[in-house]
């Protein structure tokens, strides 16, 4: 015999309790389980006017955008569809079920207004990283660094030539974009520790984001509009313990790196004791900022001394560290007046020596006297090229890898292959929003709670 289903939908009284109908192994109980976020009311409290009509709640806000990030729903108009129809995300989002779900726009304006000036997605995603440190999930001896670059939202034909002057619109009918990027030109000052050379122009210029950078990493591969999404990890399990997003070159990247290492030391109190990162981390600078950390560098050193013309290269010149001279393979001696070019001592032989040399065609054939340049951070590059003989450094080259399969992950399954938001600042929150949401389903995992029991009377 079939059955019928013989309720109906016209009852005026019901009783409904959210709690009961949230399967106990449900992800968002697990999640809930490990975020506290007691402290936001009071940390944005100097953000919010004393009068007029109350506000959306921040921590709503918050609760509806780590369910975006978590369950991978990449619209915030969509979110809000979501969780006005899914019970397990209302009950997440502390909603009753009669309670409004907040209109998609408040969002943008809190994140370009009060969640910007607060910083608050990196005080949410340090609190999630402490309770890993809280939990054990993290080392903190042994970490890695890597970036990865993420599409940039914008239309790749929009573009300008990179080496001329481009008409913006006024600031009343410049995006959000665009404004950002005129404010950065303008705060633009001299770097005193980029040394004299000057920076090329980019090839070619956003229209929609002038932020982003043209480049790609892959030869024959045509090049589109990124930026880096920069992660730190801790090896022992893959807790991202620093996440920034950043414009697309080398120097950014290196910059970045040496920050969210000083970063996660002042923040967390983690005493690391080496980094793994591959030949891009490689810079005389990166390099003795991380040995003044007391960090070890399992990274390979940037190194394009080696010549391919068939002369000397810099390696076939012996350096005596006590003397501060180098010796050529025929014997004579190369010393340095002291004086510092963008960073570099350079070591010169005499003329006379040179002249009379019989292997100054194998040396300096087209120069009256050889010369050989030594970075002056050139200890900490022969202290990195020694650790890169060491067994260590094989082990951290592959516990290395466990920063790419988070980079997979971020992209594969949260869907981060293109950003959503434009803009630098937009790069930033999206990306910390993904490192929270990955370092979260990480944290439910491995920390074994029950869920919460519903108090009786």
């Amino acid at each position: 015999m079939m059955g019928r289903l013989e309720s109906s939908q016209d009852r005026f009284f019901y009783s409904f309790s959210l709690d009961d109908v949230v399967p106990a192994d449900h992800l968002v109980r697990r999640i809930d389980a490990v975020l506290d976020l007691n402290w936001l009311h009071e940390e944005l409290e100097p953000y919010y006017s004393h009068t007029g009509r109350p506000s959306i709640d921040p921590e709503l806000m918050i609760r509806m955008l780590i369910i975006g990030y978590v369950f991978v729903i990449r619209s915030e108009r969509q979110l809000c569809s979501e969780v006005q129809v899914n019970l397990a995300y209302r009950w997440f989002c502390r909603l009753g079920l009669e309670d409004a779900v907040p209109d998609h726009s408040v969002f943008s304006r809190a994140r370009h207004e009060r969640f910007r000036k607060s910083d608050v997605f990196r005080l949410v995603f340090e609190m999630v990283v402490g309770a890993c440190i809280s939990e054990g999930l993290v080392g903190g001896q042994s970490l890695s660094v890597d970036a990865s670059y993420i599409k940039a939202d914008v239309d790749q034909i929009k573009r300008g030539p990179g080496d001329k002057l481009i008409d913006w619109p006024e600031a009343k009918e410049a995006s959000r974009a665009v404004t950002e990027y005129l404010d950065a030109l303008d705060q633009d000052t001299p770097d005193e520790n980029k040394g004299s050379k000057r920076a090329k122009p980019p090839k070619a210029i956003s229209l929609t984001d002038p932020q982003a950078t043209w480049a790609t990493k892959k030869q024959k591969v045509r090049p589109v509009f990124v930026y880096d999404a920069n992660y730190l990890i801790d090896n022992k399990l893959g807790v991202i313990v620093d996440a920034e997003g950043t414009r697309a070159n080398r120097i950014e990247e290196n910059r970045v790196c040496v920050s969210m290492v000083k970063r996660v030391i002042n923040r967390f109190g983690l005493k690391p004791k080496r980094l793994a990162a591959d030949t891009a981390y490689g810079s005389s600078k990166t390099l003795k900022a991380l040995l003044d950390c007391n960090i070890d560098p399992h990274i390979p050193v940037w190194d394009k001394s080696q010549r391919t013309d068939g002369t000397f290269s810099k390696g076939d010149f012996a350096y005596d560290a006590k003397r501060d001279v180098y010796t050529c393979p025929r014997g004579s001696t190369l010393k340095t007046t002291g004086n510092i070019h963008d960073d570099t001592l350079r070591y010169l032989a005499k003329t006379k020596d040179c002249r009379s040399c019989p292997l100054k065609k194998r040396c300096c054939p087209n120069t009256p006297q050889r010369k050989v340049p030594r970075d002056i951070n050139e200890d900490a590059r022969d202290y990195a090229r020694a650790l890169a003989k060491t067994k260590t450094f094989k082990v951290m080259a592959d516990e290395r890898k466990k920063v790419e399969m988070a980079f997979a992950h971020m992209k594969n399954i949260f869907r981060l292959d293109r950003l959503r938001l434009r803009g630098l600042s937009g790069a930033r929150d999206e990306i910390l929003l993904t490192a929270t949401a990955q370092n979260l389903r990480k944290l439910a995992r491995y920390v074994n709670r029950p869920p919460p029991v519903p108090a009786t009377d």
